[in-house]
């Protein structure tokens, strides 16, 4: 190819170019060079360099026009930064590029294109010569022109990307930190056009951009070229890969959401444009727009760009990078990377720091109850009687009910705290708040009758096992606590995750793993039909039912399916975030009542007048009446442990009552491919009965180990209904037959070799409780998220004074 002055071939240009060729094309370039050899494909072109725009400036005379329009510029002045970027633009779009510079673009074009007949279709992208320096991130700054065409256009294009860099924003960034608009050059790339206009195209991280968890890649997706997803104009689809297992091999595919993708960016083939947004078609927007496989070809396209410009610059760099699909050859080209310039240049208070809460005044008090987490948050009450009317509830307001079930924790989420009249701390309205991060207050007997909706209040939860929600909006204090040089005790501390949406951020706690997560908060809200009415879709009478089914299962032409990989990914997200930590899934662990209240759920499930000593857990799993929603959760499990190689996944067995019970779904497990042992799957069962005590080494040869649910457990052995506020003092797991209970388990599992822990909430709430179960050798304690650190230096504190007391901790 000719040698010119003013343009460079991306063969002759690299990431230290930036200075001549902008961050843009010196990444392009770099790409081309060293991935191409990778298998990572990059369009081809060239870039007029940054000497070519100066030149160009130079012969117009435009330097005196700019430094003219800078003096006294006040960015703050809207009006008149507008009116200076505007006769900018102006100048420079009425300007000649010189002959010299026209000659040049013009040869390089025709080269591209092999001088061809018809007119080589390019894009024509602008790249600021101090662009995507991680502390001068210029991007999105400039213009970006699309199957550009015929010399002219392409002269015209070069222009108006010329006029870009003195767009308003543009100006007003460079002005605000301190660059001299005079010594920030802007060069052009112009590369061959990749026909996504017929398939699709997106972004893509490197890094989980909400969270700054660095082993995951995002890739959003949508059909046509890829400017709608830049500009936010359509709702794409998007998935999470996650890169470790990706890297050996596995489809790792975490997450996968749908989006609306109502318009795509298509070429305007005989119109007077380049482009033209036209309308997706419903069957389309249905679907993904683009495979599992493409999916997993961008996760380690991705991947080795962050390796290799990681490896160049001598520190993690993660990338955010723009993909096309070619609709003629099916092919994927990268057509854009550079470094990501949010999470990456953050100091991430998360893996060191956590929030205290604190009022600094308080008010009349209108309401107590049992408190649930330690924050405090502040609104307008918004009382709500029943389900029916949880559509009125705001965001931001403050839910006040009766009692809260399993479908509403889709609306509790608007919520800024929760109050209600019954349950303990252990009732859904408690495990659910705690697990969404709001503080609430249960069982206070009177609220819908004493709080008015409109009423502002403040919830406090930042003053013991007391909550108390005051009159009007009071102010409080956050404090950060350092748990950067926090040690870890010999009590392995665990975390109770039931959101995969909040898993990342909380991989950052100090934590050995994931004691439990709860399969039903996935099915709640992620699936939310019944696995029966998914089996059995087309015996379904309630035409409406079936409705909803259909919408909520967009995408999936099998229903089951759905079911399978909405479940898996759930999990999946939860054991990527801890990996590769122990995670330990329980098996769904629904009662009757709540599964009939999920889509479809009514004709599988009996009617039970107690259904917490009822058709749940373990008794499911092997009844011919649930076995086949049974086997789809083991089907899930088995894509997250073989197909994503998320060997962390630990299974648990929540309620089983009984040896023969163990052993039948042990068995019914096998069955559908999960098999004890096999592949390094462990089984635990959870600890909740009383029989799971005193058959303790019975159960030791079905299962690996054991998980005390201490709410359940507590419930039994005292024969008191956790979800009654009217017995509610009764209920304590400090009791001494409960602390009986557990110290026998501990020696009988520990006698067996096996494994126990507790996954309660009383560790947290309780001191003296948590110096129980440490002076036991238990080990294992998981908590909520909340609580981990102030839990976590009280048994280190208690381990401590044991040591000196006994001259040691000896674990078995």
């Amino acid at each position: 190819m000719k040698q010119f002055k003013f343009v460079k071939w991306f063969k002759e240009i690299g990431i230290d170019d930036v200075g001549t060729v902008g961050g843009k094309n010196a990444s392009l370039g770099e790409m081309f060079q060293n991935l191409i050899p990778k298998g990572i494909r990059i369009p081809n072109g060239f870039a007029i360099t940054a000497e070519g725009y100066f030149h160009f400036l130079k012969a117009n005379k435009l330097e005196d026009v700019i430094l003219d329009a800078m003096s006294s510029l006040d960015t703050q002045n809207v009006d008149s930064l507008r009116e200076r970027g505007k006769k900018i633009r102006q100048y420079f779009l009425d300007a000649k590029i010189p002959d010299d510079l026209r000659s040049e673009i013009v040869s390089a074009y025709h080269q591209l294109g092999n001088a061809r007949s018809v007119p080589m279709d390019v894009a024509v992208r602008s790249s600021a010569t101090a662009e995507d320096l991680p502390d001068a991130s210029f991007a999105g700054q400039q213009e970006t022109y699309l199957n550009v065409q015929g010399d002219q256009a392409l002269l015209d294009s070069c222009l108006r990307c010329f006029a870009s860099l003195f767009t308003d924003r543009a100006i007003s960034y460079r002005h605000d930190k301190g660059f001299d608009h005079m010594k920030v050059g802007l060069s052009i790339g112009v590369q061959q056009m990749v026909r996504s206009d017929l398939a699709a195209s997106g972004v893509m991280f490197s890094i989980d951009t909400e969270t700054g968890f660095r082993d995951a890649v995002v890739i959003n997706s949508s059909y046509g070229l890829g400017e709608n997803i830049v500009q936010g104009s359509v709702n794409p689809d998007e998935y999470y890969v996650f890169k470790t297992t990706l890297k050996s091999g596995l489809k790792p595919i975490l997450q996968k959401h749908l989006g609306n993708k109502e318009f795509k960016l298509v070429y305007d083939l005989g119109g007077s444009k380049m482009v033209k947004n036209i309308p997706v078609a419903n069957d389309d927007r249905t679907r993904f727009s683009i495979s599992d496989e493409d999916v997993l070809t961008l996760a380690k396209w991705a991947c080795g760009i962050e390796d290799y410009y990681s490896k160049k610059k001598g520190h993690h760099l993660p990338m955010d990078m723009e993909w096309a699909k070619d609709g003629r050859s099916g092919e994927l080209f990268i057509v854009q990377a550079r470094p990501e310039t949010v999470q990456s240049q953050k100091d991430n208070l998360k893996a060191g720091t956590i929030l205290s809460y604190h009022l600094k005044k308080h008010s009349e008090v209108l309401l107590k109850g049992s408190s649930v987490g330690e924050k405090i948050g502040s609104g307008q009450v918004r009382v709500i009687k029943t389900a029916e009317d949880l559509g009125q509830l705001l965001q931001g307001e403050i839910l006040v009910t009766d009692k809260t079930d399993p479908d509403w924790e889709p609306a509790m989420k608007r919520a800024s705290a929760i109050i209600t009249n019954r349950g303990g701390r252990t009732c859904h309205a408690a495990i659910v708040s705690r697990e969404l991060g709001l503080p609430a207050i249960v069982g206070t007997q009177n609220a819908t009758e004493t709080l008015k909706s409109g009423q502002m209040v403040t919830v406090s939860c930042a003053e013991g096992e007391t909550g108390f929600v005051y009159d009007g909006k009071l102010e409080y204090t956050i404090d950060q606590l350092d748990f950067s040089n926090l040690a870890q005790p010999k009590t392995k501390i665990m975390l109770n995750v039931g959101n995969p949406d909040e898993a990342f951020r909380l991989s950052f706690l100090p934590n050995s793993g994931v004691g439990l997560a709860r399969m039903e908060f996935i099915i709640s809200n992620s699936i939310k039909i019944h696995p029966l009415a998914l089996l059995k879709f087309d015996s379904l009478k309630d035409e409406n039912v079936k409705k909803q089914i259909e919408q909520l299962t967009l995408g999936y032409n099998n229903k089951t399916e759905f079911f399978v990989d909405k479940l898996a990914q759930g999990v999946s997200k939860i054991a990527a975030a801890f990996f590769p930590k122990d995670v330990i899934v329980r098996m769904s662990d629904f009662k009757t009542n709540e599964y009939a209240d999920l889509v479809g759920g009514k004709p599988f499930e009996p009617h039970e007048e107690n259904p917490m000593l009822g058709f749940r857990g373990a008794s499911r799993y092997y009844d011919p009446k649930y076995l086949e929603g049974f086997a789809l959760e083991c089907r899930a499990m088995k894509k997250v442990r073989e197909e994503m190689g998320l060997t962390n996944v630990l299974l648990m067995i929540p309620f089983c009552r009984t040896l023969d019970e163990g052993r039948k779904v042990i068995a019914e497990m096998e069955k559908n491919g999960l098999k004890r042992g096999e592949n390094g799957l462990l089984v635990y069962v959870m600890c909740e009965i009383p029989s799971n005590v005193i058959l303790a080494e019975e159960f030791s040869d079905i299962f690996d180990g054991f998980s005390i649910g201490s709410n359940d457990l507590t419930q039994l052995v005292l024969g008191v209904d956790r979800d009654s506020e009217i017995v509610a003092h009764v209920f304590d797991e400090r009791n001494e037959a409960v602390e009986k209970m557990i110290s026998m388990v501990i020696r009988s599992a520990h006698s067996k070799g096996r494994k126990i822990g507790i996954c309660g909430q009383a560790p947290s709430d309780y001191p003296e409780f948590a110096r129980f179960l440490v002076e036991n050798k238990i080990d294992s304690i998981s908590l909520n998220p909340d609580v981990v650190v102030k839990t976590t230096k009280d048994i280190l504190n208690i381990e401590k004074a044991a040591l000196t007391k006994e001259g040691g901790l000896p674990r078995p």
